[in-house]
């Protein structure tokens, strides 16, 4: 989809800042005079200036004007980022979840999944009674445990149009991306081995972690460049690390894209260290702009790259189908996979191939990515509207997330006191790490449509995080 003309603006305004041209603490051009030097209107040029505001990289005086901001965006400090962790997860999945709540309470932004309204369920509904029709009894045998062989040759088909080349006889079907996760980890750590992951880390995979009993060293997120590839050069130089996990295209929580020469960098960093590099692209579909992003498989020759995905998020969360390519650790990945169990529900593989195979799946994709990003902007203004100067958040090019930052005075044991006594919920940031540095933040999935009572509920939570107290 082409950008709209404030995302051009403020684009141009950002190179301009992170190039050296507009210096921390620089006056920026007035509303009026910008209006004059891009050729457009008062409003456009303001929601660039709010774009920027939203990013942290600009700061409002009232009376003055715009500034670059001269406060850098808060990171860990580098003791912290080679400090050895072992995971002791000290969140209760009952804050991470809604099941101990009624659900048609809740107005929920913490479930990373598509709501009903953005569910292409004619599609799938209709494909799977096709399925059970002509299929019959043969449901009802086992299926390879690697998964249909017809599905693995249309996976590897879908991606060889964006550059990844994977065989099919060497691609396992999982039950979801999480075990896929599993499994590579399990594939070539063991027990109180080091491993490198991304800072801030879904929760999910942290967990996966504790049960695996591993130690991670924490890389950050840096805003606006995705992981920081210098940190992890830094940890290698220190321990030996067996793996690392990340996902570069549209990472959960912040939304941030790596770079194709990042990509490359990471690659070379893994090369260099004989370490393996998890991929993890269950968000790479979901693009809400120009193409869609290379994953690091796409540059690896080596068989260091191990890359997974789902269809869970780009159809429905209760399809539990996904797919790992396990480059060189085949062998330890197969025996694994096995050892788990029986294949994926026989159902869900037929249905997935008939979907993925026929233009209807490329259709669902163009019309979903549209919505997610309407529901992205539509979450951005809100957050902008309702709650306290001081808050921040980027602007995500794809997924679902928003990363969203309160202000430092913010108490926010009170604030999520609050939003669970008014039927809202969010994550917190204490859930994606196993230290305590994200406190200050919450993550906001904009995965389905806003009703009269979610915008309602959101202005409350603002409005309780603005009240003084």
């Amino acid at each position: 989809m082409k950008q709209y003309r404030y995302e051009e603006i403020a684009a141009d305004i950002e190179s301009k800042i992170t190039g050296g041209q507009y210096l921390p603490g620089h006056k920026l051009p007035s509303v009026r005079a910008q209006k004059e030097r891009y050729q457009t209107s008062l409003s456009t040029i303001q929601s660039a200036y709010d774009d920027l505001l939203l990013k942290g990289l600009v700061e409002s005086v009232p009376r003055s004007g715009y500034f670059v901001r001269t406060r850098p965006e808060p990171l860990p400090k580098a003791g912290e980022t080679m400090l050895i962790r072992d995971p002791v997860f000290r969140n209760n999945l009952a804050a991470i979840t809604s099941e101990n709540l009624q659900r048609s309470a809740l107005s929920e932004f913490n479930v990373a999944a598509p709501g009903d309204l953005l569910l292409p369920q004619q599609l799938l509904l209709k494909t799977m009674q096709q399925v059970i029709r002509e299929k019959g009894a043969a449901l009802l045998k086992y299926y390879p445990a690697n998964g249909l062989a017809a599905l693995r040759e249309a996976i590897t088909k879908r991606a060889a149009h964006y550059n990844t080349r994977l065989q099919a006889n060497e691609l396992l079907i999982t039950d979801g991306a999480l075990q896929a996760i599993y499994i590579a980890l399990s594939a070539v750590c063991a027990p109180g081995d080091v491993i490198a992951i991304e800072s801030p880390c879904i929760f999910s995979v942290l967990e996966v972690i504790r049960v695996l009993r591993l130690k991670v060293v924490e890389i950050p997120i840096q805003p606006r460049t995705g992981f920081d590839i210098a940190a992890l050069q830094a940890a290698c130089s220190i321990h030996a690390l067996k793996a690392v996990v990340v996902t570069p295209n549209f990472h959960n929580p912040t939304g941030a894209l790596m770079s194709d020469e990042q990509k490359r960098w990471l690659l070379q960093v893994a090369q260099t260290n004989n370490m393996a590099i998890i991929e993890n692209d269950i968000y790479g579909e979901l693009f809400f702009n120009g193409q869609r992003p290379c994953t690091i498989r796409s540059f690896d020759n080596s068989g260091l790259v191990m890359t997974c995905s789902s269809f869970a998020k780009s159809l429905a969360p209760g399809v539990r189908l996904g797919w790992l390519s396990p480059g060189r650790f085949y062998s330890q990945a197969e025996q694994i996979r096995f050892a788990i169990g029986s294949a994926v529900s026989p159902v869900y593989q037929e249905t997935i191939l008939r979907i993925v195979d026929s233009s209807a799946y490329e259709k669902h994709l163009r019309t979903f990515r549209q919505q997610l990003q309407a529901q992205c902007n539509q979450s951005l203004r809100l957050i902008k509207d309702y709650f306290p100067a001081g808050t921040r958040v980027a602007k995500p090019q794809g997924g679902y997330h928003l990363w969203v930052q309160l202000p430092e005075q913010q108490d926010t044991a009170s604030f999520y006191r609050y939003c669970a006594q008014a039927g809202v919920r969010f994550t917190p940031g204490s859930a994606f790490s196993f230290s305590n540095r994200y406190d200050q933040y919450f993550r906001l999935v904009f995965a389905d449509k806003y009703t009269p009572a979610k915008e309602a509920a959101l202005r409350k939570a603002g409005a309780y995080a603005a009240t003084p107290r």
